[in-house]
């Protein structure tokens, strides 16, 4: 009996092993695939200004998602771009209201001024349409996502890099651009964070302008003139750096550290005008905040920590040229949808 009865606990366990994995095989491997609900979406861009080049590369990036994704999927996805000639806050909340409307899907926008996006950004939300923000972040709001610089650390590494070229020692001016851009305000309390390190450099103080090349470089100038012990100048946004001879007053008296590097900009690297320029990732900017609102809208997905930070990339003289070949295809595409 003893021998039948192992017999039959034998069979047993085979059977129960043969049903288990009969069993397995009848569940899915693993999550069934996502699948569009739609077969066309569209995507809001509103970026601060449409004639900056780093939201024309942010544009370029968003438009070959659209692409890539789209063909991934087997669907159309059009990049609504709705961004105002010149920084305005409010018109971007009414951009954000007309997308609202007109039945985006969803919305990327780089903030020029956080508080009069946060009633925009949570309306859409509590419609339906989700928001991811890049380059400027609205931390307070319902966006889902946000992705970019660090800016705290993009002003410490910004006054790690001027420290250098300083020898440790020296005057600061701090060039700000639009004092109510929040990620411009996280950057200089970055820079002053980073220079408190160094006994022997004072920081001057900080400079504020609309956001064009021309009032940047008059606005350089005028400190220079009236502060010629300054011997640093950490420019939180590269402005006076887009246009010629921006730094013809500066040249030969202080050291120059500029966020973004664009073609432009490159120049002062090359003549020696400029230290360091620390590259954005421009161009992902627009590609990943379209993957981010795609993913969520197809697979549902949102990012665990919704504050995705992009490295800089250190540009010197020795490597300007390399890096300004990205320039050709983040601007050459640019006019396309």
């Amino acid at each position: 009996m003893s021998f039948a009865r192992t017999g039959l606990f034998a069979l047993a366990a085979v059977l129960a092993t043969a049903a288990a994995v009969i069993g397995a095989s009848s569940q899915p491997a693993g999550k069934a695939p996502a699948k569009p609900a739609k077969k066309s979406y569209v995507i809001g861009l509103v970026a601060k200004s449409n004639s900056n080049p780093v939201f024309i590369a942010a544009r370029t990036g968003a438009n070959d998602a659209a692409k890539e994704i789209g063909k991934q999927y087997g669907i159309e996805i059009k990049i609504d771009w709705r961004t105002p000639v010149s920084e305005d806050g409010q018109k971007q909340a009414e951009f954000i209201e007309q997308l609202v409307a007109a039945g985006a899907d969803g919305i990327a926008v780089s903030a020029s001024d956080a508080a009069k996006l946060k009633t925009a950004i949570d309306a859409a939300d509590a419609k339906g349409v989700p928001v991811a923000t890049f380059d400027s972040d609205v931390p307070g709001s319902k966006r889902f996502a946000y992705y970019g610089t660090d800016d705290f650390a993009c002003g410490q590494q910004v006054a790690a890099e001027l420290a250098k070229a300083m020898g440790g020692k020296g005057t600061v001016a701090i060039l700000a651009g639009n004092p109510n851009a929040p990620n411009l305000q996280s950057r200089v309390r970055g820079v002053k964070d980073g220079l408190a390190k160094f006994a022997d450099i004072k920081v001057l103080d900080t400079y504020y302008h609309p956001e064009t090349p021309q009032d940047a470089v008059s606005k350089v100038e005028q400190v220079m003139a009236a502060n010629p012990q300054i011997t640093g100048w950490a420019m939180v946004g590269g402005w006076p750096l887009f246009t010629k001879n921006g730094l013809d007053k500066v040249a030969g008296k202080a050291k120059v550290v500029a966020v973004d590097a664009l073609p432009a900009q490159l120049e002062y690297l090359r003549n020696g005008q400029c230290e360091v320029l620390l590259g954005q990732k421009v161009y992902e900017w627009g590609y990943e905040s379209v993957r981010l609102i795609m993913d969520r809208l197809i697979k549902g997905e949102s990012p665990k920590d919704p504050v995705i930070k992009a490295e800089l990339v250190p540009v010197t003289k020795a490597n300007a040229d390399e890096y300004g070949k990205n320039w050709d295809k983040w601007l050459g595409n640019s006019g396309k949808k």
